[in-house]
């Protein structure tokens, strides 16, 4: 999955030479932490709305009201900015793009093409969005969490019983951290079951495979067995 789908594409931006107050007046209107700062066309920097509050903090306790906003209307974005920004390929994966703002320990970052030219911004929530895609949230069905072992064909077994009992199959993932070697986690989100029979279906299941939890999201119920 490319950040290039999931990216926002309406992006606010500012020019380099604007000033913070006017920073300070889009970042409340459109709701948004960050703006990327433009020069000529050109991604130049970004400004987010900590820095704003720590360059108007700066001087508060020295200045009035009056000083203070007349300080934030001379004061340019160029002054405050964070030049040379994180950036994010417009070509990358998303688990590309999360691990880069995980290890740069920001909330959001431009994405750019090869000539440096603005396409979009990435943010967390819109890699939360991502998630719930993937994992097939929004049908609200039923989680089921197993550790199997990991072998070719293990994972059917388990999909197969889920669709004898009328289920269909929203999402399969799957991870490797946390279990003994040979072994993996697989997480099988299935909607459409019919809730009666569900109990039986949970059975066939610990039959094939050490059951963790099930979640059923539209009936908000939740068992652990390990």
């Amino acid at each position: 999955m490319l950040v290039k789908n999931w990216m926002s594409k309406n992006v606010i931006t500012i020019d380099i030479d604007d000033s913070m107050s006017h920073a300070l007046s889009l970042v409340k209107e459109h709701k948004v932490n960050m703006l990327p700062v433009m020069s000529r066309g050109k991604l130049a920097g970004v400004v987010s709305e900590t820095d704003l509050k720590r360059a108007s903090a700066s001087d508060a306790t020295t200045l009035d009201v009056h000083e203070l906003l007349y300080l934030m209307s001379k004061l340019k974005i160029k002054d405050i900015m964070t030049k040379n920004p994180v950036t994010i390929p417009v070509d990358y994966t998303v688990e590309e793009a999360a691990e880069t703002l995980i290890r740069e320990k920001i909330s959001g970052a431009p994405v750019v093409n090869e000539k440096n030219e603005l396409q979009g911004i990435i943010t967390r929530d819109d890699l939360l969005k991502v998630l719930l895609s993937l994992s097939g949230f929004g049908k609200k069905g039923v989680q089921f969490a197993f550790q199997i072992e990991d072998r070719a064909g293990s994972i059917r077994n388990l999909t197969d019983t889920v669709r004898q009992y009328g289920g269909r199959i929203a999402s399969i993932l799957g991870s490797y951290e946390g279990v003994p070697a040979g072994f993996r986690k697989v997480y099988i989100r299935a909607y459409d079951l019919d809730r009666s029979r569900l109990p039986q279906l949970k059975e066939e299941l610990k039959k094939r495979a050490t059951m963790l939890y099930t979640v059923d999201h539209r009936e908000d119920k939740r068992e652990f067995f390990v």
